[in-house]
């Protein structure tokens, strides 16, 4: 398993919300680019940013960021918020992100997520943000009537490079991951998923290495790194062992 440092970007910040609200953020760094590079100092292989403002917006609002942190690092990164279009896609992709995270996008337009899966094999992400079961899109202020389980079946494993699962009502209040329910849905399909929200503790890494083998490959974690509730190195050393 993965342990994946999240950078969420607004206004050229690094921030975190509190259950995906906007007007809910605590502002943890004005150098997101410094940020990464002391994640990748930890140990980090993989980075996970999210551009907060485009997601809303439906158009990258933090590109300047995005380019210092790629600058700054040589770890994996994968990226999502406001890739809404093939050619934002790919622009991302021409700068160095290896992976793009689909979330509005795939649930609204199935179309653009082939064509992005065509091009770009083994490059995108396909994001689903659940409440109550149900997937949310647009930096999660609408929620629709697709079920997060029937969404992720109907995805092709041959095409999608993993799905990464957030439980919004966990994420930013660190009271521990949805953990049967992402587990629940990693078994239930091929495609290798990626835990998010809620993480509070090294207990809850312990937890989700527990249920590894329903498929779950790696886990996001970000206000616990940020209040120091968690030590990106241990949890790190935790997943050699």
């Amino acid at each position: 398993m993965i342990i994946i440092p999240a950078i969420d970007l607004k206004d050229g910040k690094c921030v975190r919300l509190a259950r995906g609200e906007m007007d809910q953020s605590t502002v943890y760094s004005d150098n997101p680019a410094e940020m990464a590079r002391r994640w990748e100092q930890c140990g980090a292989e993989r980075l996970h940013i999210v551009d907060l403002d485009g997601a809303v917006a439906g158009v990258p609002s933090n590109s300047d960021a995005i380019s210092r942190i790629r600058e700054a690092v040589s770890m994996k990164i994968e990226l999502g918020g406001g890739i809404r279009t093939i050619q934002t896609a790919a622009n991302y992709l021409d700068l160095g992100i290896d992976y793009i995270i689909l979330g509005t996008a795939a649930v609204k337009d199935p179309a653009l997520l082939e064509q992005c899966c065509t091009k770009h094999p083994g490059s995108i992400i396909v994001g689903i943000d659940a409440r109550d079961g149900m997937v949310s899109v647009r930096g999660w202020t609408e929620d629709t009537r697709t079920s997060a389980v029937a969404f992720a079946a109907s995805l092709d494993p041959a095409a999608v490079a993993a799905i990464i699962y957030t439980d919004i009502s966990r994420d930013g209040m660190l009271t521990g991951p949805n953990i049967e329910s992402t587990a629940a849905l990693a078994g239930s399909i091929s495609i290798p998923v990626i835990a998010s929200g809620g993480v509070s503790c090294i207990d809850d890494i312990r937890r989700l290495i527990a249920v590894e083998a329903t498929g779950i490959m790696g886990v996001i974690t970000g206000r616990a790194l940020y209040t120091g509730d968690l030590d990106l190195h241990d949890c790190i050393a935790l997943t050699k062992t």
